[in-house]
């Protein structure tokens, strides 16, 4: 039996898309905040870099916050050993805590979840009964099931 959820984030990489396509992807799914999850909010594109997002997000009434410092990539030991720490438990919870009364999605660059750390903080909200729903465009968006792996003897 499966434990009832208490909260539903989506989660979403800009990758390539123009800012357009990305503002009427996150109103389609009722994005009302995006936490940017990037270790160093920059991109080659101007208008995914911090400072151009987060005013072209508050100009469309949809807050940004930045977590990229609690759960952002390229961690000294690697980004497995960085999930253990307080640091990036105080970032999932911070997300949660968010999420309880607005629509937020968690906010990387890689458009595919599955070559994106965003896999492991998806992984780890769900563990803590949050479903989380993987925006791919506005037409498709789908939850990874959470699999219960066991560790050979």
């Amino acid at each position: 039996m499966e434990r009832k959820r208490s909260l539903t984030i989506f989660s979403i990489g800009h990758s390539n898309r123009t800012l357009d396509e990305f503002l009427r992807i996150l109103k389609k799914y009722g994005i009302e905040l995006v936490v940017d999850v990037r270790r160093f909010p920059t991109s080659k594109w101007e208008w995914f870099k911090k400072e151009s997002l987060q005013e072209a997000l508050n100009s469309r009434n949809i807050r940004y916050e930045y977590l990229g410092d609690l759960l952002g990539g390229f961690r000294k030991g690697g980004y497995e050993k960085h999930m253990k720490t307080e640091e990036f438990k105080s970032g999932l919870n911070r997300v949660k805590e968010l999420a309880k009364n607005r629509t937020v999605a968690i906010m990387c660059s890689e458009k595919i979840v599955f070559k994106c750390r965003r896999r492991f903080i998806s992984r780890a909200l769900q563990r803590r009964r949050t479903q989380v729903i993987h925006i791919v465009d506005s037409e498709r968006a789908f939850e990874l099931s959470l699999l219960r792996v066991k560790k050979a003897k």
